[in-house]
Parts: C-alpha cells; structure tokens; sequence
C-alpha cells in the first residue's frame, strides 16, 4: 500500500513539473542568437528547455555586442508558472542604455497567450523599454508552461 502511495505521489509530481522553452527564429543571415542567465550562455541559437521557472533571462542576436548585449537589441524574460494573479510570465524588449538598436527583434509566447508579444522595428519603436518607466510595454502571460519564440530580421 505504501509503495502504491509513493509511485502516485511520484507520477503526479511528474505531472505537475514545470517547463518552459525558448526557441530562436534568425532570419538575418547573420549572428548568433544568444540567451543568458546571470553571465551564463544557456543557449547560442538552439532551442532552451528549462525544467522549472525562467527567471531574468535575456536573448539578442550577437552582431558584435558586448558579453551581455550592450549595444544590441535585447530581450528580457522571466517565464514562470503563475501562483497567484498576476503573478506569471513577462517578457520585453529593452533599448535602455548600454542597449541600443540592432537589428529588427519581436517575441511571441505559444504553448498558451498564443498572439501577445511584441517588435521593434526601429530605434524608435513603441513597444520597448527607453527608458525605466516605460513598463508599459512589458507583455505579460499568466498561462502554465507557456513558451517564447525570439525572432531576428522579421
């Protein structure tokens, strides 16, 4: 009876695990698509699975940027399962100094808030970050598992 109790508990912690995934689209013929974590290189244009929350991440096609994308265009994410309202996925793009226009970059989630994202197109688009205050333009999700696509050069 115990090891039948554990083996369910077992399968519906399996169940219930989070995953989120980062998949890269470059149409720019040049660059490599890069996503970060705190310094670390998680992926060089592969797509990136992680097994539980994303948090803080950030992805810019490399063109000559500096080790964490100064000068380029970047995307910020944290991918997260929500707990509470309010309290999911987020993702923008940032033109914030040291960031700066690179290359045409946009960002959609799937596997759920299937159509919210974003791009920029220009230095002067709308839809990122100049400043701190432009929270505005962060895209929230608040599905389970949901997941990014990054695309260069749309």
């Amino acid at each position: 009876m115990k090891l039948t109790i554990l083996i369910a508990a077992v399968l519906v912690t399996g169940a219930l695990a989070e995953t989120h995934t980062v998949v890269f689209n470059n149409l720019c013929g040049r660059g490599v698509p890069t996503l970060k974590r705190n310094g670390v290189t998680l992926s060089t244009g592969g797509a990136f699975t992680s097994n539980g929350p994303l948090i803080a991440a950030i992805a810019y096609l490399d063109v000559g940027c500096g080790a964490d994308g100064q000068g380029c265009t970047m995307v910020e994410t944290t991918l997260v399962n929500p707990t509470t309202p309010g309290s999911g996925s987020s993702t923008d793009i940032t033109l914030i100094l040291p960031h700066s226009f690179s290359v045409t970059t946009g960002f959609g989630y799937f596997n759920g808030c299937n159509g919210a994202g974003a791009d920029c197109t220009s230095a002067n688009c709308p839809t990122a970050f100049h400043d701190p205050n432009n929270t505005h333009v962060q895209v929230a999700c608040q599905s389970d598992n949901v997941n990014l696509v990054i695309t260069f050069c749309e």
